[in-house]
């Protein structure tokens, strides 16, 4: 039915009476805390995994993985598995946990050292002699790619050191990384399912990758991608990553070919995404409204430069903190993915400190505006802190500090920013990994 123009109801009219703005206050880090807490609980594997046991086989069954995440994973199936088992897991230095049956290897993270590449050996060792009535059970989380360091022939470890340590500093998105590490390990890109077979192989999976790809995880180690070799170069040129000389010329060549999803051998195969960044962000969102306050997801995938990703949350940030609009204050503002960082200079500090330190200096003055970025393992790049804590006085605190916001983001220095006004955020391992939190408290 056509309704007549004059009939539509007009725009409501602009108020121009504000409510009066809120005092800049560190009021809401303990709403911001238990909003990680409850991310981190949903994301926890005795949760997810007691849910996905497979059928018991008539032979062995054997537990393989590897991730920041593995150890803990390692212990919720062995606490649920009513047969008998035997595996190898690996973990990052400090992420371990006690198992009776399952070998808790740790190594490096997130450039591979030798007791990855020596534990990656022996993960492959146990993979041997296997049958169609075994079941190999792999348990993969984010962090794989760097803990299983199993260079490609022709490549040294000191070879794939330099591939991790020029891809971590290229702002390539997890999946150009994983796309291009698994054209150079022999592991790898399906490779271990490969060596499984005849075997049926279950992969349950942590997942800590925008959109939830499970053969992005930990560059899929027991789940082929269909990237081929020439679209692994180009996203070397496209990216301008640096590769040292040995990993070029595997990338030049046609060895060690990585398997096709289709793949007779991977048939009887399956694969289950038991935690993701999604029902993190739902479980954060239902306890802040059991707090009274409504929460936007606004996406569970974001990707991007981690200061470009800022500015984006901080206008929208200040766009409801003064005009109300396109959501009512008090809201929480939830999101989650991967952001990266191009190195441009020498500080220290992880993705989501860039982050906070970005949104910071974009919400400089702006009252009732509270932000939290961690990363949901509980370590944000290679410092000790899983991130840290913002609010509108956060860059004058740094100014009287004599910090310059701008120059510390310059260097990519948002940790010693943040230790200097005592905004770090410090939870240690946390026993899972669906990848970036970010919360921002609107009042």
């Amino acid at each position: 039915m056509h309704v007549p123009a004059c009939l539509l109801p007009g725009p409501r009219p602009i108020s121009r009476v504000r409510p009066p703005e809120p005092e800049f206050s560190m009021q809401d880090r303990p709403l911001l805390q238990d909003l990680f807490q409850a991310a981190v609980e949903a994301a926890q594997p005795a949760r997810a995994i007691a849910g996905n046991l497979p059928e018991r086989p008539p032979g062995r069954t054997l537990v393989i993985g590897a991730g920041k995440a593995s150890a803990q994973m390692a212990r919720a199936f062995e606490a649920a598995w009513d047969g008998p088992l035997e595996g190898l897991v690996i973990t990052r230095y400090g992420y371990g946990a006690p198992c009776e049956r399952i070998e808790v290897a740790e190594a490096a993270h997130p450039v591979p050292d030798a007791a990855g590449e020596a534990a990656t050996r022996r993960l492959v060792d146990r993979l041997a002699g296997l049958g169609p009535d075994d079941l190999v059970v792999a348990l993969i989380s984010g962090g794989g790619s760097a803990l299983l360091a199993a260079p490609a022939p022709g490549m040294s470890l000191a070879d794939e050191q330099a591939v991790n340590t020029a891809l971590l500093a290229s702002g390539a998105p997890i999946g150009v990384m994983n796309a291009i590490r698994n054209q150079l390990s022999r592991v790898k890109g399906g490779r271990l399912a490969a060596l499984a077979s005849p075997a049926r192989l279950v992969t349950l999976v942590v997942s800590d990758v925008p959109g939830d790809d499970p053969s992005v995880v930990a560059s899929g180690p027991t789940i082929p991608q269909a990237v081929t070799r020439a679209e692994a170069r180009e996203l070397v040129r496209i990216y301008g990553i640096d590769l040292p000389p040995a990993a070029r010329a595997v990338l030049a060549g046609d060895a060690n070919p990585a398997p096709r999803p289709d793949d007779p051998r991977f048939a009887g195969n399956e694969v289950r995404v038991i935690a993701s960044a999604a029902l993190s962000l739902e479980a954060a969102a239902a306890a802040a409204a059991a707090r009274g306050l409504p929460a936007a997801i606004l996406s569970d995938a974001v990707e991007g430069e981690a200061r470009d990703v800022a500015r984006v949350h901080a206008a929208l940030a200040r766009e409801v903190a003064r005009r109300n609009r396109p959501f009512t204050r008090p809201v929480v503002l939830l999101s989650g993915g991967e952001t990266t960082v191009t190195l441009r200079g020498r500080g220290r500090g992880g993705r989501n400190g860039e982050f906070l330190l970005g949104f910071a200096a974009a919400i400089d003055g702006v009252a009732g505006v509270t932000a939290l970025a961690a990363d949901t393992d509980g370590i944000d790049g290679s410092e000790a802190n899983a991130g840290a804590f913002a609010d509108g006085s956060s860059a004058r605190r740094l100014r009287a500090a004599g910090i310059d916001p701008l120059a510390a983001l310059a260097d990519n220095d948002a940790y010693g920013a943040f230790e200097a006004v005592g905004d770090l955020f410090f939870t240690g391992p946390t026993g899972t990994n669906v990848n970036d939190f970010r919360a921002i408290v609107i009042r």
